[in-house]
């Protein structure tokens, strides 16, 4: 086996063993305000990104997070962190903090922050797959 199929098995196994320890409630969360967000029509592009990021969060293991953004993506960032993204980002940081208490929960840990970051400022966010490039 090459070292891509190799990485491919183990991130596989990552996130099957993240989606019992944490993924799947994080991701209902992600779903549950990006509902709240859908109840507006103004608040349906957030309520999409909410979604696309739970997606995220069932599987974060072999995908990254490339930031960037302008004016507007720091003005939705203020009105998400005001709306709904401190929770998010809350639960997920104690959850990571939780993890990272033994040593084999660390890198599942890793990802809960970097699940928490995104929290904080979604908007500007591209989530990359394997391969892809920023």
């Amino acid at each position: 086996m090459n070292q891509t199929s190799d990485s491919g098995c183990l991130g596989c196994l990552g996130n099957i063993i993240w989606l019992v320890f944490g993924g799947l409630f994080q991701a209902l969360n992600w779903c549950l305000v990006g509902a709240l967000w859908c109840v507006t029509i103004l608040g349906i592009p957030v309520g999409l990104q909410c979604f696309k990021f739970a997606g995220l969060c069932l599987w974060p293991f072999g995908k990254e997070v490339a930031w960037g953004g302008g004016a507007g993506s720091l003005l939705l960032n203020v009105l998400w962190l005001l709306f709904g993204g401190l929770w998010l980002a809350i639960t997920a940081a104690l959850n990571g903090v939780l993890l990272c208490v033994t040593i084999l929960g660390i890198p599942f840990g890793l990802q809960c922050f970097k699940i928490a970051r995104l929290a904080l400022m979604p908007f500007g966010a591209q989530v990359l797959g394997p391969g892809e490039w920023y």
